[in-house]
């Protein structure tokens, strides 16, 4: 067979093993299939909660939040549609930081995404709340019962073994709950307002925003609102299983944030016209719920709504956390074709075209997460800001192909020249906004790495073969590969130290709006930087990359 040099999806198909499992990817997914997917991901727990825990933080300033989250995303969005539609890859999201700016930068990603799984477990909890209206021995209000991590447990084995089987199966099952999950919050947006309307919401208690509109950016992360808009990037990592990514792929990621934007903003609206005046004699900080739509219902004397809600609260965050299993197994697949995991995890089944190995160890993965982490806010806020940092590294990939002489991306999504350079800001504030309190613990569990790096580098490891496999090039030495992902880790750190000195749970040292400008500014740099950096890194990769035709 004739060999060819380009740098495009196929990068990682380098090798014969690792473009053999990609073929066994089956091309069943269209627009539909792949729009469930994207909303099935973004509605989960996030509408259960979110609007509470963002009136708490912002009054009814939170709208903006909403919809400032949703304009954010959709410029993130923007530089994932252009990778995903141009360079289709099971598990994109974790190949393409590797292609583009190496090794280092690979495994740090890659550890976590890793790390990400927990956001799956953050589901499983929400469900398991929800279900303790019903069985109250499983949870006790902060943390689950050892009933309550038995019964989370066979819950994530029914997931798993839900995905067990083609992928056009799983599509089809997905759209089923999309459905349900669009029904129930029409209902009782509907249901609320109709019963229980309380007119001058938005000057009342303190006024439009009774908390600054600084609260509003404090909202996007620590309210729950960015983690409840997240997830729009799921279908993108299914790109390697869809008929069409150019023409499927931009219009399911987009479509899927604008449906969950509208649905969260009407539910923002119902929690902040319904609540009962006696409960905001404190103002919103003092409204408190542990089951808000659900125990809103009951006030209001609508018993039907509240035991809908109640069994929606296991089918909505279900149906994520059905999504997100499938997500995390292309994920791990990803990882075994980096040469992260061991290859053993990379092997798709033959006849149904899933990657069964990955479903098992990511299942191991979903219940260790159940163990230390408490209730959702919890999970959420930690692992939420893990999986935003792929959206950085998103940006200075697209940045990076753009730039390689004769690059498929160049020009595909109208001006990625500042669409990249800004997702790479919006992407950095949102990890910022999470606040010292998360970041203390989801920044250095990141950097940990870095040591999974150095020892996959150690002499021995793995020997040369192995490591061109991953497409990410040629071998280098580990000096080169430390210079080339650099960046990476001086941006962990950037942004830690800057959290413990920001406004943001942080010390105060750098006063509001000033750590802000700061982080953007930081950012800025660091993303040119990279860009520099994975360029050079390409002109060395570049002639290792044969793909077979």
């Amino acid at each position: 067979m004739a060999e060819r040099q380009v740098s495009g999806e196929g990068d990682g198909a380098a090798v014969p093993e690792v473009q053999a499992q990609e073929r066994r990817l089956r091309r069943d997914l269209g627009f539909w299939g792949l729009t469930g997917i994207g909303f099935s991901n973004i509605v989960g727990s996030g509408w259960l909660f979110a609007a509470l825990y963002a009136a708490q933080t912002a009054g009814p300033a939170a709208l903006l939040s909403w919809v400032g989250a949703g304009l954010l995303c959709g410029l993130v969005a923007l530089v994932m549609i252009e990778l995903g539609a141009t360079r289709p890859e099971g598990g994109g999201t974790v190949r393409w930081p590797l292609f583009a700016s190496g090794r280092l930068v690979g495994t740090l990603i890659g550890w976590s995404t890793l790390l990400s799984v927990g956001g799956t477990a953050a589901e499983i909890s929400a469900i398991m709340q929800y279900a303790g209206h019903y069985l109250p021995g499983i949870y006790n209000g902060h943390t689950l019962t050892l009933g309550g991590l038995a019964l989370a447990a066979a819950l994530s084995v029914l997931l798993t073994a839900l995905n067990w089987f083609a992928v056009r199966m799983f599509a089809q099952l997905n759209n089923l709950i999309s459905v349900f999950k669009i029904v129930v919050p029409v209902v009782t947006v509907i249901a609320l307002i109709a019963s229980g309307w309380h007119s001058g919401r938005l000057t009342d208690h303190g006024g439009f925003a009774p908390y600054g509109y600084v609260a509003c950016l404090t909202a996007l992360a620590g309210g729950g609102i960015v983690y409840s808009v997240n997830g729009f990037q799921a279908p993108l990592d299914f790109s390697g299983e869809t008929r069409n990514p150019r023409r499927t792929i931009p219009a399911a990621v987009l479509t899927g944030i604008g449906l969950a934007v509208l649905m969260y903003l009407a539910l923002q609206v119902a929690f902040l016209f319904t609540v009962p005046e006696n409960l905001l004699g404190n103002g919103w900080k003092g409204v408190s719920f542990e089951s808000p739509f659900g125990q809103l219902a009951l006030i209001l004397n609508l018993h039907w709504l509240a035991s809908l809600l109640y069994a929606d609260a296991v089918i909505s965050p279900g149906g994520s956390a059905y999504v997100g299993v499938a997500l995390n197994a292309r994920h791990t697949y990803a990882l075994a074709k980096n040469g992260t995991i061991p290859r053993y995890f990379m092997k798709v089944n033959e006849r149904f075209g899933i990657p069964r190995r990955a479903l098992a160890i990511n299942l191991v993965v979903i219940m260790v997460f159940l163990l230390p982490f408490g209730g959702w806010q919890d999970i959420v806020s930690v692992m939420g800001d893990m999986y935003l940092l792929i959206y950085a590294a998103s940006a200075v990939a697209v940045a990076v192909f753009r730039a390689e002489p004769g690059g498929r991306t160049a020009g595909w999504v109208p001006g990625l020249g500042w669409i990249a350079p800004l997702s790479f800001v919006v992407a950095s504030e949102f990890v910022y906004w999470s606040g010292w309190h998360d970041l203390r613990l989801a920044l250095p569990l990141v950097l940990g790495g870095l040591l999974i790096f150095l020892a996959m580098r150690r002499p021995g490891a793995r020997d040369k073969a192995a490591l061109e496999s991953d497409g990410a090039g040629p071998s280098r030495s580990l000096g080169a590969e430390l210079r080339t992902g650099a960046w990476m880790v001086a941006y962990l750190v950037g942004l830690t130290v800057l959290s413990w000195l920001g406004t943001f749970e942080g010390s105060g040292r750098l006063p509001a709006p000033y750590d802000s400008v700061t982080v953007a500014a930081l950012a800025l740099a660091v993303f040119f930087w990279a860009v520099r950096s994975g360029v050079q890194h390409l002109e060395v990769a570049r002639p290792a990359r044969p793909v077979t035709a």
